[in-house]
């Protein structure tokens, strides 16, 4: 009775709206505020005109006259179109080419059970840890000696160093919560392992690819080294290294289009993890259970 006392007494203290609004509200308004804040700048700073971007006199959280000017110089007096097209392009084939070469290791390394896997799982997650800037200067070699620099390909070929890694690692951890009884009485039965794979681990594991898809496609849309070295080309060139070389002339900083350029960049991203939250918090927690 003292148990069930007590625990009443603690549900009562979070109820109550003081203590709620102190411990519940007030830190999740903090970390609402702290989390939109940049979408807010950004949205503001590219409806402004530039007299109010430069007057020092003018509230700088808000637009008093808005202006599409800066948006009508990004879409149609520069490449950002293109540049917007090769980040999609990129991302997509980079993240697809990942998550199936990261489906096959994940399988083989958790579901197999043959010697060194354990072994092998870390030194593939210590692979991710190594930093891109140290790998940008072999790969660089290797691009140069195929040919693919300044090309599409060469930050295709480039991006799966790093994603593999991580989708790997993440889809070692969701593989390992799916039941091994599913898969012994599949191989009973007479089935082969691809079939096990496609017709039983993947269908269980959608939430796992899905989260490690939204991961996968948020590294490579948010890349800029590699896209940096290998990619000159105006035309050729990602979202995150056009804006900043395209958009800023020595010392002389377009803000408004800088901001504009931001903020679609970060809207496809955005909506995917929209959609796709569901599926993104249960393969993080991993959610097939015995």
């Amino acid at each position: 009775m003292t148990q069930a006392a007590d625990d009443r007494v603690g549900m009562e203290y979070l109820q109550s709206v003081p203590r709620k609004l102190v411990t519940v509200y007030l830190p999740l308004g903090i970390f609402v505020f702290v989390l939109l804040f940049p979408f807010y700048w950004m949205g503001v700073t590219s409806f402004k005109p530039n007299e109010e971007l430069l007057s020092r006199d003018a509230n700088p959280f808000w637009v008093v006259k808005p202006t599409l000017a800066h948006f009508h110089k990004l879409l149609f007096e520069t490449s950002y179109p293109a540049w917007l097209w090769n980040t999609v392009l990129v991302s997509v084939v980079a993240t697809f080419a990942s998550l199936a070469a990261s489906v096959l290791a994940a399988y083989a390394i958790e579901r197999l059970r043959f010697s060194g896997a354990k072994q092998v799982g870390l030194s593939i997650f210590l692979a991710y840890l190594v930093p891109p800037s140290i790998l940008f200067i072999p790969l660089a070699a290797i691009v140069f000696e195929l040919g693919l620099f300044d090309t599409r390909w060469a930050l295709i070929l480039t991006y799966p160093t790093f994603l593999i890694p991580f989708s790997t690692w993440l889809l070692m951890g969701y593989f390992r919560s799916i039941p091994y009884e599913l898969e012994e009485c599949a191989l009973i039965d007479g089935a082969t392992r691809w079939q096990i794979l496609t017709k039983i681990i993947l269908p269980l594991a959608v939430p796992g690819l899905i989260s490690a898809g939204i991961f996968a496609f948020t590294l490579s849309w948010n890349e800029f080294i590699y896209a940096l070295t290998f990619v000159s080309s105006s035309e050729v060139k990602t979202v995150p290294v056009g804006v900043v070389t395209e958009l800023v002339e020595g010392d002389v900083y377009h803000w408004g289009s800088l901001m504009a350029g931001a903020l679609l960049g970060s809207l496809p991203v955005a909506f995917v993890y929209s959609f796709f939250v569901e599926y993104y918090v249960s393969g993080l927690t991993g959610s097939v259970k015995e």
